[in-house]
């Protein structure tokens, strides 16, 4: 699979905006990835697990960026660092980490046979790899790049805008693009994220943030959390004092320990203290729910309304591919 069928795949970026990185490689050069960067698509956090999960191979981390000796600088000359492009990170013995962009790159083990280092590839960004490059040897680009440092700082939001995101939601080609938007924009607000997927009774953990995935299926029995929403036109039943609120387009509150909740509890770790979901609607009827916490101890404060917010685009963005649908069939 290519690196950039592989990010949309993930969620990360939409087809049209790999199109749109793709069209801008052709006109400026530089790899997917700091063109996606330069764009502010994504976070180099972000980019870099994606390529640590892509070529299964440990990322270069800020925390070892930063513990670079002026030794392990000098285990290497300029000259082969410019032509190989490497960052050397650590060194023990004769065995040495590497800052590369592409680990599977046999241009490494010729390195590793002129230097007599054992040579252990961590993957790195070319962005973030051609700035420490400038930095640490003073090897400059031929290529202009926007300054990396601004790429890299946490006062930078890297996700969407919500304008952008309305847009890409009443773009999206299909449902998967658009949880996998509501997913990335929910993670903004609240560290755990999911959406679930309703078929009938039938209601399946679709995707995550902030927390694993496996196979759950759920249903509104056992006094589960998603009997807590009415479906269908249905009426809500109101609290019962359990120290949740119960309506009928949302609840928020505690996740109870009962039989219906025991799976997701399980893979959450424990039962929050206060979590919120809501429906996704198409009409009356309710196609899937977000799922949003903290925590097992957090709550969820102000981001509640940003939630909300997302929900209700989210529920356009669904009948909105309806009506293509339906319209592609006419």
């Amino acid at each position: 699979m290519k690196l950039g069928e592989g990010l949309v795949k993930e969620g990360l970026i939409t087809p049209q905006q790999l199109k749109l990185v793709l069209e801008r490689q052709v006109q400026f050069g530089g790899r997917i990835g700091t063109n996606l960067l330069e764009l502010r698509l994504l976070s180099e956090d972000e980019f870099t697990k994606f390529l640590s999960k892509y070529f299964k191979v440990p990322p270069v981390t800020p925390d070892k960026i930063a513990s670079i000796s002026d030794e392990v600088l000098r285990s290497i000359n300029k000259e082969l660092i410019e032509k190989y492009k490497v960052l050397p990170l650590e060194k023990h013995g004769k065995r040495m980490q590497v800052g590369v962009i592409n680990p599977n790159d046999e241009k490494i083990d010729e390195l590793s046979f002129i230097t007599g280092f054992a040579l252990v590839p961590l993957v790195i960004s070319e962005l973030r790899l051609l700035y420490e490059l400038e930095k640490r040897y003073g090897i400059r680009n031929e290529r202009t790049y926007i300054r990396c440092v601004d790429r890299f700082s946490d006062e930078i939001d890297p996700t969407f805008s919500v304008d952008t995101l309305k847009t890409a939601l009443r773009d999206a080609m299909d449902g998967e693009e658009i949880a996998n938007l509501l997913l990335r924009a929910a993670n903004k607000a609240a560290t755990r994220v999911a959406i679930f997927s309703r078929r009938g009774e039938r209601i399946s953990l679709w995707k995550t943030k902030g927390v694993e995935f496996e196979n759950i299926e759920m249903t509104r029995e056992g006094s589960s959390l998603f009997s807590e929403i009415a479906l269908g036109g249905q009426q809500p039943e109101g609290t019962d004092g359990h120290q949740g609120v119960t309506r009928k387009h949302y609840y928020r509150g505690l996740l109870r320990d009962t039989p219906g909740n025991a799976a997701w509890i399980k893979l959450l770790g424990g039962a929050p203290q206060d979590v919120l979901l809501m429906p996704l609607n198409v009409g009356v009827n309710v196609v899937a729910f977000i799922y949003a916490d903290n925590g097992t101890d957090e709550v969820l404060d102000a981001s509640v309304a940003y939630l909300w917010q997302l929900a209700t685009m989210g529920s356009i963005a669904f009948e909105i591919l309806g009506l293509k649908e339906r319209l592609s069939v006419a």
